[in-house]
């Protein structure tokens, strides 16, 4: 018995104008990858006459113009290399992520670790409509969070401790939203203006702003394309795990009641995105949540 040929229906095989020729698109969680897995790229290219290696804009490494008959030999070389066939279908494709605070001044959050995790977990699966997830460790949002279907987004609440501010105005200099003023000697936070991205805690020569501490804005229901639009608030979590559950949550929500042949910014009214975001705040422990606000 012929064993069945599947690996043409993976997502992350692309068809090109020529239907002889596919792109092979790779999963490289958050766009992070070794020396030894970018040699084994440049292998696997030379050895199937791929012209050239493409960056994509979701931090993934796609090999063009591959001929259809090769498509299990190099699936199985890719694999072997740690760089697998990737996702780009109407399921969860490449976690995109910000290099978060091992490397970004910036950052809040260590976002390439949830990237993984989220990958780990999630990575792949068959859903309805296509779920684009990127997390940006600040609220600068150089992954665009907000425009993907689910984003996260890392920030911190500064602190005042009233008395011992020396109004040197640091704060207000390095303050890109105009929020702060020094009234009477002191700095003033407006907080209709603070984005919480924590940038007043780290200027502080006196060390005296401090953070509430981390915590998570996710947003649903974002997307690029030629008519973008700006994701919707869900909830704000105050820890890495509670951001893990509350993202399968939204997976298991939109699996059960997303329709195909639409993006999932189109369905957000008919999925009764307002009861969802009600009802996620009973599913999670009221411990985790962090009311918007100061």
């Amino acid at each position: 018995m012929v064993k069945e040929n599947t690996i043409h229906m993976k997502g992350g095989v692309i068809t090109e104008r020529d239907p002889e020729f596919c792109t092979i698109r790779t999963r490289i969680p958050a766009g992070v990858i070794t020396s030894d897995m970018l040699r084994g790229i440049a292998g696997i290219a030379e050895k199937y006459q791929a012209p050239y290696v493409h960056i994509t804009t979701r931090q993934t490494l796609e090999l063009p113009h591959i001929h259809h008959g090769y498509l299990d030999e190099i699936s199985r070389d890719l694999s072997e290399t740690g760089t697998p066939v990737g996702s780009e279908r109407d399921e969860i494709v490449n976690i995109t992520s910000c290099p978060g605070i091992e490397r970004c001044v910036f950052a809040n959050i260590d976002s390439l670790s949830l990237a993984n995790e989220i990958d780990r977990r999630l990575f792949g699966k068959e859903m309805p409509v296509k779920i684009r997830i990127a997390i940006s460790a600040c609220p600068n949002g150089c992954t665009s969070p907000m425009l993907n279907e689910i984003g996260i987004i890392g920030r911190i609440q500064p602190i005042r401790t009233p008395g011992v501010c020396t109004g040197c105005g640091t704060c207000v200099e390095y303050c890109k939203e105009g929020a702060i003023s020094i009234k009477k000697g002191i700095s003033v936070l407006d907080p209709l203006k603070c984005v919480q991205c924590g940038t007043c805690v780290r200027s502080c020569p006196f060390e005296l702003i401090k953070s509430s501490g981390e915590h998570y804005l996710i947003v649903v229901g974002g997307r690029r394309g030629r008519h973008p639009r700006i994701g919707k608030e869900l909830i704000i979590v105050n820890s890495h795990e509670a951001v893990i559950d509350v993202v399968e949550k939204i997976i298991q929500w939109v699996y059960r009641r997303a329709w195909s042949g639409r993006l999932l910014s189109e369905q957000l009214d008919d999925l009764q995105f307002g009861k969802f975001k009600e009802d996620i705040g009973d599913q999670i422990p009221v411990s985790s949540i962090i009311q918007d606000g100061m």
